[in-house]
């Protein structure tokens, strides 16, 4: 403690502290704590025991400053010490005023006890500490002395307890939910009042607020109630303030104008290794932050170093960035940018924990109810709120989209993409997207009447670009089942409008219809009709800006449509340039695609490689550089390149011996180092 206080001479916690900066400190707080609001109404008794107490303590110190006549006051020993020991419990007060007020609404209901009881220790220490306090020594006048007198009495007093009635009936409801009895209005509007919650966006909050104190297990004890408070609250939200309009956030990139790009992260919120935006931020042993696939398949390809730093890792261990994980977050809300949609194709991640029978009733219900209520909804702002609100229910858990498709939101949707309003279009389109992730909607999303036309005419007529791109990413989810992407690379529309984005879209828009491209070219059959469609120029063209552009070229050249690639200008001179300064997924399917070209074309396009300039490099430096796959990519091309520059010197040897010409040394006109 004495290295601590040499440190920290001038800390008020410290013994060598002068009294008048202790006192400052005290009148301070107890000023600070007078004023403090409860976190919550249900403790609104609690904590207004608390701002009691210390209104009369800061009279107290008031007067004890005073007393010093403005100049340093110096306090008896035993009485600098107890007011020290005075100023820890009230920073302890303030510290708990702090936590519950950061703590979400529902989990302080579930935690009001353990909060009254905490609030109750720290008085009685506050009482022990004044009947210590030596009241002679300090010369405090009479009434003051009475008020360290009273505070110390109320104090010891039985403190307000919680509101133990209200947590029991919120139980109640979370138990009857289990039941699958539907909770009646009155109960929820009742309940959220005394809660403190009684708007859209306060529940909204609330329940952003609940969802990160699970993922973050604050309270295992009750993870379980949790959870189902947070299906309940959603349900809540739905029935009793169904009439509220949406948040302006979650429109506020959708109303730009077609032209403009979505908004630019900043920097510190972008991957070093992607340079995109990290949906789930890590740190690696080097304490440098990247985003979780992008490092992970760096690990994979069998590096052991920091990508950033160059050093070499002693573990390649990923802790979450749970901090920048939440800034993105809130950035992402503030500009609209969608960040919790699952990547259409790939599994999406397990839940922190598994909902419970209460959150998954309660999850039910609030899908039927919203179905319900788009299939009966005339006005316009009616459906444009609960197309939102069921939008939002499908962007996480396998389980709400599920009880959405079950309920026929599907076939309600479809529609609603050919409207004129463009929240209305986007938030409908987005809630597709969402409900595609899960399997089982794929196949009502197909089977609704007219989805595949709708989303054509939003991807060639959509309001907005982000609605352009989600129709295109809805289609990139519904083509990962084999049967469906036949069937949609059979349709022209589909494939000509797909196309048109690639070519003419903003960047995010454009990798989502690259994207629909690379799954589209899977199926040989559509090959045929996608070259015809310009697929291929679309992608050459996009080679340095999207990475999965040389992954469309390389699967469009395993099946059929090597000759259609050769013969675009520049398609090689691109492909070879990728292979160098792209990324290791784009350099690894560059190579690929020259290969197959090199095997499906021939000498020709094996001629048209060899004449790029720095070619040789290029695959050498892929050979020792890239993925196992590069590689071997790399290598079968470097073979290809040999074959060639071979042939074409036998070829040459050949017309010279022809021709009778006299005997010199003949030179290939390339080669390549073995």
């Amino acid at each position: 403690m004495a290295s601590e206080d040499r440190a920290t001479p001038s800390s008020p916690y410290s013994t060598s502290a002068p009294d008048g900066e202790v006192l400052r400190s005290l009148h301070r707080l107890a000023r600070d704590l007078s004023a403090a609001e409860a976190p919550a109404p249900f403790l609104r008794a609690v904590f207004a025991a608390v701002s009691r107490r210390a209104r009369l303590l800061a009279a107290v110190f008031d007067d004890l400053l005073l007393c010093g006549g403005g100049a340093a006051p110096v306090l008896p020993r035993s009485a600098s010490l107890c007011l020290r020991e005075v100023l820890l419990v009230l920073q302890r007060f303030k510290a708990l005023v702090a936590d519950c007020a950061a703590r979400s609404r529902t989990r302080l209901l579930l935690q009001s006890d353990e909060v009254a009881a905490r609030a109750r220790e720290l008085q009685h220490d506050l009482a022990t500490l004044l009947d210590l306090l030596p009241i002679a020594d300090l010369g405090l006048a009479d009434d003051v002395s009475d008020l360290l007198a009273l505070a110390s009495r109320q104090c010891r007093r039985a403190a307000p307890a919680a509101e133990l009635g209200l947590k029991a009936g919120v139980l109640a409801l979370i138990h009857e939910v289990e039941r699958e009895i539907v909770p009646e209005r009155e109960s929820l509007e009742g309940v959220l009042e005394e809660v403190g919650i009684n708007d859209p966006t306060s529940c909204s909050d609330e329940i952003e607020t609940l969802e990160r104190e699970i993922g973050d297990r604050v309270a295992e004890r009750w993870t379980s109630s949790m959870i189902a408070l947070v299906g309940l609250l959603r349900y809540a939200k739905c029935v009793l303030f169904s009439a509220a309009t949406p948040r302006p956030v979650d429109s506020k990139a959708d109303l730009d104008d077609d032209g403009a790009e979505p908004p630019s992260p900043p920097l510190d919120f972008r991957c070093p290794i992607s340079l995109e935006l990290m949906r789930d931020p890590v740190v690696a042993a080097s304490g440098q932050t990247y985003d979780r696939e992008s490092i992970t398949r760096w690990f994979g390809s069998g590096k052991a170093t920091c990508p950033k730093t160059g050093q070499v890792l002693p573990n390649l261990e990923l802790v979450p960035n749970k901090a920048l994980k939440n800034l993105i977050s809130r950035w992402c809300r503030q500009n609209g940018v969608a960040m919790d949609v699952c990547e259409p194709g790939k599994a999406e991640p397990a839940p922190v924990v598994a909902a419970n029978k209460a959150a998954l009733e309660a999850a039910r219900m609030t899908a039927s109810f919203l179905v319900k209520k788009l299939s009966a909804s005339f006005s316009p702002e009616a459906t444009k709120r609960v197309v939102h609100e069921i939008r939002q229910l499908a962007k996480s858990g396998s389980d709400n989209r599920a009880f959405i498709g079950e309920a026929g939101a599907a076939a309600l949707l479809v529609p609603l993409l050919h409207s004129e309003d463009s929240v209305l279009q986007l938030n409908a389109v987005t809630a597709l997207l969402n409900l595609s992730i899960l399997e089982a909607n794929k196949k009502r999303i197909m089977h609704a009447e007219g989805a595949v036309e709708a989303l054509c005419h939003v991807m060639g007529s959509g309001a907005t670009w982000r609605a352009k791109e989600n129709a295109a990413a809805t289609v990139v989810s519904l083509a990962a089942v084999h049967t469906y992407r036949r069937r949609l690379g059979r349709n022209l529309r589909v494939v000509e409008s797909v196309v048109q984005l690639a070519r003419t879209g903003p960047s995010s828009t454009k990798k989502d219809a690259l994207a629909a491209l690379l799954c589209l070219s899977g199926e040989r059959e559509n090959v045929g009709k996608l070259v015809e469609a310009g697929a291929a120029d679309a992608a050459v063209s996009a080679i340095g800006e999207e990475e999965v552009a040389a992954a469309v070229l390389a699967s469009l050249a395993k099946r059929g449509g090597a000759e259609a690639i050769a013969r675009i200008d520049g398609a090689v001179a691109r492909l070879v340039a990728e292979m160098r300064r792209g990324t290791e997924w784009s350099r690894e399917c560059a190579a690929a695609a020259l290969v197959l070209l090199s095997r499906r074309v021939g000498a020709a396009a094996v001629a048209q490689v060899m004449a790029v300039a720095g070619v040789e490099w290029a695959i050498w430096e892929l050979m020792g550089t890239g993925t196992d796959r590069a590689r071997r990519k790399a290598a079968s091309l470097g073979r290809a390149c040999r074959r060639w520059a071979a042939a074409a010197a036998a070829s040459a040897a050949s017309a010279e011996q022809s021709t009778e010409c006299p005997t010199s040394s003949t030179v290939p006109p390339a080669t390549m180092a073995s």
